[in-house]
């Protein structure tokens, strides 16, 4: 891992803090609609008369555009803690919810859900993204997690490769259950699978944004309380002992979490990936491996860079949308080509 420091962390943070307002400024007035920032800010206040903005306009911004960029927000900075959390854990900079098989086991317990509670949902669409979808989805990042870190782990510590192939393997058998489900799915399951699969933000509702905020500012607490820990089990697992942490304890309510994380984000917007690779590894490239400080700023830089390729997503295929999980895919896999690169001989 790179120990170096490139800026300070305070100075990280508040460029971070204004690249995102001006990206969340920017996120809500792109769209197929041509709209400009003074009008997409001014439908945003309350005072603002209907001669001066257009209802149409006042609608598409409040009720679209403003919920999905704050969804973008949310979803971003709990992908970029549970990939700082998860980088750190292992001590590998190639640990990533996705990468490790957990989106898509978090994938196939949503899917799961959408097939058996479809008749369901149709009646009460809350009930079913507020309970069964995160409840699922949960269960399956969960499962795959302690699959993988079983598999990974043996009385010499965690090796990442064995970790990433059982990544693979999980993958393939998620991927096959995901093709049963779409085989045996009626039409309006088979729709959402879908959309489901290749990650998409267009959902946001009100109850989805309190749902996400709140895990984001859960798991926010909870990894920065334990960001000292995190940064002894740097040392080492046996270090970390030494220094009276309880190591299996750390890392069990840590993997606990992190599927939370990934379970949320999995119910709300489905599959993402690469935003928990790229964004600590930036960070950690920026201000160094202290987690105290590489948390808000992984979070911060994860909300920037998913706000930036769900723009895009908005914007290649005009006035069509791309699921934005298409887009962080078309960025962050030859990121990890390269860090596959420079990470040889070291796995």
């Amino acid at each position: 891992m790179n120990h170096s420091r490139l800026v300070s962390p305070t100075v990280l943070l508040i460029i971070t803090g204004i690249a995102l307002y001006l990206a969340m400024v920017t996120s809500i007035s792109v769209g197929p609609m041509n709209i400009s920032v003074t009008d997409s800010l001014r439908a945003l206040l309350p005072m603002t008369s209907m001669d001066e903005i257009p209802a149409h306009i006042t609608m598409v911004i409040q009720q679209v555009r403003l919920p999905r960029t704050l969804l973008a927000i949310a979803v971003g900075g709990i992908l970029a803690l549970c990939g700082a959390v998860m980088q750190g854990l292992f001590r590998n900079p190639l640990a990533d919810p996705g990468i490790i098989g957990v989106s898509s086991g978090a994938a196939l317990g949503a899917a799961i859900a959408i097939v058996l509670f479809g008749s369901i949902a149709a009646a009460y669409p809350v009930l079913l993204l507020m309970g069964t979808v995160p409840l699922f989805a949960f269960i399956g990042g969960s499962l795959t997690t302690i699959i993988v870190y079983k598999l990974g782990t043996s009385k010499n510590g965690t090796s990442v490769t064995m970790m990433l192939l059982a990544g693979v393997a999980i993958g393939a058998i998620s991927g096959a259950a995901l093709g049963l489900l779409n085989y045996f799915a009626d039409d309006q399951a088979l729709r959402d699978l879908s959309l489901w699969t290749m990650g998409s933000l267009a959902g946001a509702t009100p109850s989805s944004l309190w749902l996400a905020f709140g895990s984001l500012a859960l798991l926010y607490l909870a990894f920065r309380r334990d960001a000292d820990k995190l940064n002894a089990l740097l040392l080492g697992e046996s270090e970390a002992r030494h220094l009276g942490i309880n190591v299996q304890s750390l890392k069990r309510r840590l993997i606990i979490l992190t599927a939370f994380g990934v379970g949320v984000t999995v119910s709300l917007a489905g599959m993402i990936g690469f935003i928990g690779l790229i964004v600590p590894h930036l960070g950690r490239m920026l201000i160094g491996p202290n987690h105290r400080a590489l948390l808000p700023v992984s979070a911060l830089l994860g909300a920037i860079l998913l706000l930036i390729a769900d723009m895009l997503a908005r914007s290649i295929v005009a006035p069509l949308d791309m699921p934005v999980g298409i887009v962080t895919a078309l960025l962050g896999a030859p990121f990890f080509l390269w860090l596959l690169i420079t990470q040889k001989g070291k796995l």
